[in-house]
């Protein structure tokens, strides 16, 4: 079978957008008091990583992980699974 636009099944398709999961990270940051800098000292990452996560700009699976076990979040709750 062959993939093509008349055989995509577009019910099942799940978009994730860097601004959705821009504002998860931020949300699971923020409910656990965290400021940048903070969550940046527990998951390894430096301030301006996580910055860029949180505007958008990089959805960098490996850095999202690492985010979800220092927030201790499922990954599922940055991108959809």
């Amino acid at each position: 079978m062959s993939i093509s636009l008349n055989n995509l099944d577009e019910s099942k398709a799940t978009v994730v957008s860097a601004i959705n999961v821009a504002a998860e990270v931020k949300t699971a940051r923020e409910a656990v008091g965290y400021s940048i800098d903070d969550l940046a000292v527990t998951c390894g990452l430096v301030p301006s990583e996580i910055t860029e996560i949180e505007n958008g700009e990089n959805a960098d699976p490996a850095k999202l992980k690492r985010i979800a076990a220092a927030l201790q979040v499922p990954l599922s709750a940055f991108v959809p699974m």
